[in-house]
């Protein structure tokens, strides 16, 4: 009684906290309360020696009980059981392997179970002891030590390995170290060792914060000691590992396992409430979330939102399970890339251990399902059904039971029943439901390590499934980049993913790279980018590379050309007088090329006088101040290539000897007198005309073009200049020349330039031819045409200025339609206006352009081409066969063609050809989708061929030809009927139920088919027949008992035929028996007698129920059913009871509609002395309707089914009416009334808040009527303990 009252006490509390203090305050006291200071261990011993647990009580005078493997200990000369004050001790004398079990030790409501492990004493290499297991307490959680110093193994009788890395366990945030062991004894060097995760991640390229790799090597016992130590592990570390050992002409591996143990706080023991038998409850197991993406303070205030907030649960497409299951061995490694599958072979292992089918479970109405899986991050509920409802379920994964508790921010953990939630947290993991026969774990938030094997377990019975969290595909966000290089430059392929770290494939030409091809290839992950680098590129790395995740692939081109290196303008002579300046100019065709400048074979060196310069592709020496010095040959090398471009500069000094006389103005030029000097100059480049000129006095000088004064000099103003034109035209005067200067030439500079000299003697001019030459103009946009699966022509026409200089060549360049990265495609100048562009990838869109070049350089870029696809015809369609001829039809059929392509498939074409004859006539108007055809009006006795086409985006593909010729003529077929195997018997069917018999056939031509019915023809309007080439439907849609009869089928060509009966049997209920009648009645027995119905419903009459009925009630009870014959003996009737009887008939279809029912009723005398009664005027025991026990007011729960009952008498029996607030509630389906003995009951079907309010149960009879009243209130069950703890604080 008084613990009764303490836990009220307790439960009253908890409705005045809120959550927070519930959980972590000082009020948490009152619930954990800790019955032991000091827990046994599990402990190892040797067998035949003694093992000692002991413990220790928080009070003295505790009563604890020892058990072991569930059953208690007493004491005894085997097990000394010893208690001083709070510290008691079991000791186990002389132990034995029997002893190796499970113990416990209980105190109050805490329980704590530990293990004794018992070794063979005559071991060869006794291996060191193993850490002591926690000791399992019930509804108290420790935490999972970290794993500590891998134990020493034997020595390893094959392969490498001294000690080979062990399976280990360590909890979120704990190291690990793995360590394996070489002998070194045999080797001439170090051996190479590689970790690796899973099958492909070598963990040589994860060293850093939570990964070491160590080695060390003992001199003296010349063992070589290799480490993989984890540092804060979490739980993505879990998985299986692989350790390679290697040397010069050995190999050994080894795997091993981790498995990352969630951290639990333990604050103090908690005592668990009593909670009743057959209550719906719920328990939740929150998961902390330490170590994980989601890691935070666990908010109780996110348990207040609303449930329509969290994920809904999602169903996989795809069973990876049945996959796997159908899969051969070969294909389960591409199967786990498809799918994310990073464990493989634990996920093989577990799959054998699915067990099949196991015979009907007593304890099991309904087992769970072979395997489930669920996307990472969604939920899944495991639900079985129990025989007892009352039964006791544990719910286990990977062997060990998962407990109830709930883990908080602070590292507590609760114990508590939930009865009522409106919302579950995101952080809630596990949730415990038990409603009715149903079991119901649900996991939210499935991760990885949620893939495990789980268990049901009832009593002794057991119900196994496999649950296997699927990782969502990964996605490429950013695909890769055609490139094209040059032999030895650096490959880099780029692309992104949509998850960090993701697992990607790279392939070369359809074939993988492997990581065992780390010389050539290097990969690499940067976040979500990856990368594939090749450090020096050959010819043979030209191809296609591929990257492949399970959710999408990328493809790119490479393509690397050999060096080679175009001159597009090279350095030229020069003749320059003192002080001029010098510009030596060369443009090549790359402008990452870099190179020297040679001054009579020495490089020259910058200075502020001299300057080298390079701007793309051009490359120039500019020399100031020209000195006779700086007369030489100057050449030019690019780095790399075997040019060597060379020019002469000549220093040109002029000397004027004064003579004191008059002389006429002179121009001292080469062409003076002959037809007109060309000078060239390349656009943009400045013009510089040096004209040297002489007289005395000084000449005036005068430049035209096309008759234009533009500069004018005079003697007297020696060196001014007179009229300055404006921009980029100047000129300039000195004493024994003229310059003309234009800066940054254009074609509208070129023409005819006259220079005039005067003085008072006389006068001369010069003509000048001036030419602008440049690059062409860009061409016009290609046209493409003749694409193919991977290649297409490109047509373009000359530009239409090809800059003064004959065009040398064309540039062609091409590129996705989506990229921006164009790809040159020939590096030797094209000479026709037409190329054949190859390697493309088929179904990609790409874009071409065209560069024209000539002796000055590169022409802009025409505009890109419309944008194609190359695409293929498809191959030509496979196993093109006839499957019918007719005298004027001719059936084919075929299977689509091996290679589609990317241009899909719109259909075939299929055409015939007589023999003899080359014409082919289309079959079909038009194409065809369907992969078979029926060719019709045909001529009969032709001989044809035929053929077919499949048609795409692209064109026709080749033809699939029959080689022989069809003759056009009926094959004539023997008529044979295929009777299926459940006719060949009776069919039998019910009354009203629809009959469908489909009869296959054979025979050429169509037979002719008939139907008969006990020889009849059958009438159109009650049966249907449906007749085809290959089959006889008949059809009857509501049977009735006239179908029933023998039917024959004919099939008749020419003078052939073949027949076949069906026996068709319609039943129904059988009629009543007949002629019943009660024969005699002795002592408590009553005999009775009949004849078979009438009608016995067409089918044999299998027995007769018997029931009898007391005169008083008239509620019939069965007293025999299925009795074969026609009388009876109805026993153990009760004396001075009145009895009728009545009797159904059975057959097939089931009881009669009716029964025969005893016109006059058996009465059972009482035996003894016959009394005669005197004769009294019969007393009227009829009475109005009385409530002998009234309606009582409810409060109930909602959703769970109650009932209102009150008791009633009256003479006759009354006739009962319900009403809830004055409706009559007899036609509601939701409500059930019963009447037994007087007992009035009224369920409602769980009920509602609207189903509260006041219920009338009324009685009427003959004699009057009565009524009882009450109120039901009805209450939701929708509210969190949150809800009723404020409420109780308000």
């Amino acid at each position: 009684m008084e613990k009764t009252q303490h836990l009220s006490q307790k439960q009253n509390l908890i409705k005045t906290k809120t959550i927070p203090q519930l959980l972590c305050g000082k009020f948490l006291s009152l619930f954990l309360v800790s019955a032991f200071t000091k827990k046994p261990k599990t402990t190892e011993v040797t067998a035949g020696s003694t093992a000692v647990f002991e413990a220790e009580t928080e009070k003295a005078g505790v009563k604890v009980k020892w058990q072991r493997a569930g059953t208690e200990i007493t004491d005894s000369e085997k097990y000394v059981i010893k208690a001083e004050g709070n510290k008691h001790s079991l000791t186990i004398n002389n132990v034995v392997k029997e002893d190796d079990v499970t113990y416990a030790v209980i105190a109050g409501s805490s329980k704590v179970k530990f293990e004794l492990k018992v070794k063979e004493p005559a071991a060869p290499a006794p291996a060191a002891s193993e850490l002591p297991a926690p000791p399992a307490e019930i509804l108290v959680f420790d935490s999972v030590p970290s794993a500590g110093t891998q134990p020493e193994e034997p020595v390893d009788p094959i392969g490498l390995f001294v000690t080979r890395p062990q399976d280990g366990e360590v909890t979120v945030g704990g190291n690990i170290t793995f360590t394996a062991k070489v002998a070194g004894e045999s080797l001439l060097k170090k051996p190479s060792v590689k970790w690796f995760k899973g099958k492909w991640m070598d963990l040589a390229s994860k060293v850093g914060q939570h990964l070491q790799l160590h080695d060390s090597y003992d001199r003296n016992n010349k063992v070589y000691t290799f480490e993989l130590e984890i540092i804060e592990a979490n739980m993505t570390f879990a998985g299986g590992y692989r350790c390679e050992v290697s040397t010069k002409d050995k190999f050994d591996s080894s795997n091993f396992n981790l498995t990352v143990n969630e951290i639990y706080h333990l604050c103090h023991d908690i005592v668990s409430f009593p909670f009743p038998s057959k209550t719906n409850y719920i328990f939740l197991l929150l998961r902390s979330t330490e170590g994980h993406d989601e890691a935070g303070e666990l908010n109780f205030s996110a348990l207040l939102k609303k449930r329509g907030d969290g994920k809904t649960e999602s169903q996989p497409d795809v069973d990876v399970w049945e996959i796997l299951r159908k899969a051969p061995p070969s294909e389960y490694e591409k199967i786990a890339f498809q799918y994310g599958i990073t464990d493989l072979r634990g996920m093989l292992k577990r799959l054998k251990r699915i067990k099949k089918e196991e015979k009907k479970s007593t304890a099991f109405l309904k087992k769970l399902d072979p395997a489930y899986q669920v996307d990472k991050g969604q939920k899944i509920k495991l639900m079985v059904e129990v025989a007892n409802p009352d039964a006791d379920v544990k719910w286990l994964k990977n062997g060990q039971e998962i407990q109830v508790s709930v883990y908080c921010s602070h590292g507590c953990f609760f114990f508590f029943p939930v009865l009522c939630i409106s919302t579950l947290s995101p952080l809630v993991i596990y949730i415990f439901e038990a409603v009715g026969n149903k079991r119901i774990l649900t996991i939210n938030h499935c991760s990885l390590a949620d893939d495990a094997a789980y268990e049901c377990v009832v009593g002794e019975e057991k119900s196994f499934t496999e649950l296997f969290v699927k990782e969502p595909p990964i996605l490429i966000t950013h695909p890769l980049e055609d490139q094209m290089v040059m032999v030895g430059e650096r490959v880099e392929f780029e692309c992104e993913v949509s998850e960090e770290g993701a697992t990607v494939k790279w392939e070369k030409d359809g074939v993988e790279l492997t990581r065992e091809e780390t010389f050539k290839y290097r990969f690499k992950k940067d976040g979500k980018k990856q990368y594939l680098i090749i450090n020096e590129s050959t010819k043979e790395d030209s191809g296609h590379y591929t990257v492949k995740t399970n959710g999408g692939v990328s493809v790119a081109e490479l393509i690397v050309q050999e060096k080679k290196l175009e001159v597009y303008q090279s350095i030229a002579d020069l003749t320059v007088k003192a002080r001029d300046q010098a510009v030596f100019k060369c443009e090549v065709s790359d402008e990452n090329v870099k190179g020297i400048w040679l001054k009579n074979g020495k490089e020259v060196v910058p200075d502020e006088r001299i300057k080298i310069s390079h701007i793309g592709r051009i490359h120039k020496l500019t020399i100031e101040d020209v000195t006779p010095g700086d007369e030489a040959d100057y050449s030019f090398i690019p780095q790399g290539f075997a040019y060597n471009l060379s020019a002469k500069l000549q220093f040109l000094e002029v000397k004027i000897d004064f003579v004191p006389r008059e002389e006429p103005p002179k121009i001292h030029l080469d062409c003076l007198g002959q037809s007109p000097d060309t000078i060239v100059v390349v656009a943009g480049n400045k013009l510089r005309l040096d004209v040297p000129i002489s007289g005395d006095p000084t000449p005036t000088v005068i430049w035209q073009k096309v008759n234009k004064v533009m500069y004018v000099f005079s003697a007297d103003q020696w060196g001014k200049l007179l009229f300055e034109s404006e921009g980029r035209v100047r000129v300039e005067k000195h004493e024994d020349h003229c310059v003309f200067i234009i800066e940054g030439a254009e074609k509208e500079d070129e023409g005819v330039y006259r220079v005039i000299v005067k003085n008072p003697v006389g006068e001369d001019k010069a003509d000048i031819t001036v030419k602008v030459i440049d690059v062409p103009d860009p061409p016009e946009a290609p046209k493409i045409s003749n694409i193919g699966e991977d290649y297409c022509t490109v047509q373009w026409q000359p530009p239409k200025y090809d800059g003064g200089q004959p065009v040398l060549g064309y540039i062609l360049e091409r590129k996705k339609k989506k990229s921006y990265r164009w790809m040159r495609l020939n590096f030797d100048l094209l000479k026709e206006l037409t190329y054949e562009a190859k390697r493309m990838i088929e179904g990609v869109v790409y874009e071409m352009r065209i560069y024209a070049v000539n002796s000055i350089g590169m022409s802009r870029p025409s505009p890109a081409s419309q944008p194609f696809m190359p695409i293929a015809p498809p191959s030509e369609p496979t196993h093109f066969t006839v499957e019918d001829v007719s005298d004027s039809t001719v059936a084919l059929k075929w299977r689509p063609p091996e290679r589609i392509g990317a241009g899909g498939l719109d259909g075939y074409i299929v055409e015939y050809c007589k023999e003899g004859s080359t014409e082919w006539i289309p079959a079909l108007p038009g194409l065809t989708e369907r992969t078979s055809a029926l060719i019709k009006d045909l001529v009969t006795g032709d001989k044809l061929h035929f053929r077919i086409k499949a048609i795409n985006l692209a064109g026709e593909s080749g033809a699939a030809i029959i080689k022989e010729p069809i003759t056009v003529q009926e094959i004539l077929q023997r008529p044979k009927i295929w009777l299926p195997r459940h006719l060949r018997q009776t069919l039998v069917k019910k009354v009203g139920e629809t009959i469908n018999i489909v009869i296959p056939f054979q025979g050429k031509p169509r037979p002719k088919i008939t139907w008969t019915k006990d020889g009849q023809s059958l009438d159109a309007k009650d049966v249907g027949i449906r007749n085809s080439n290959t089959d006889t439907i008949l059809f009857i849609r509501k049977a009735e008992l006239h179908h029933s009869g023998a039917y024959e089928i004919t099939l008749q060509i020419e003078n052939m035929t073949d027949k076949v009966a069906i026996t068709i049997q319609i039943i129904d209920k059988p009629g009543p028996p007949q002629n019943i009648k009660l024969t005699d009645v002795w002592g408590f027995n009553a005999a009775l007698e009949w004849t078979p119905p009438q009608d016995d419903g067409n089918a044999q009459i299998l027995g007769y129920t018997v029931q009898k009925a007391d005169k008083k009630t008239m509620e019939w009870y069965t007293v025999f059913d299925h009795y074969r014959r026609t009388n009876c003996v109805v026993s153990e009737l009760i004396m001075g009871n009145e009895y009728f009887f009545r009797v159904f008939s059975e057959n097939l279809c089931g009881l009669s509609e009716t029964a025969a029912t005893t016109k006059n009723p058996a009465y059972i005398q009482k035996t003894g002395t016959t009394y005669k009664p005197p004769c009294y005027k019969e007393h009227d025991f009829s009475e109005p309707p009385k409530f002998t026990h009234p309606l009582v007011n409810r409060s109930v729960i909602a959703g769970y089914n109650t009932t209102l009952s009150c008791a009633v008498r009256g003479i006759p029996k009354p006739k009962i009416y319900w009403y809830k607030n004055k409706m009559d509630l007899s036609g509601d389906a939701k409500y059930r009334m019963f009447s037994k003995q007087g007992v009035l009951t009224l369920e409602i079907r769980k009920p509602t808040p609207f189903d509260g309010g006041f219920y009338t149960c009324k009685a009427v009879n003959e004699r009057g009527e009565a009524e009882i009243e009450c109120k039901l209130d009805v209450r939701g069950n929708h509210m969190s303990i949150m809800h009723n703890t404020n409420t109780a604080v308000k």
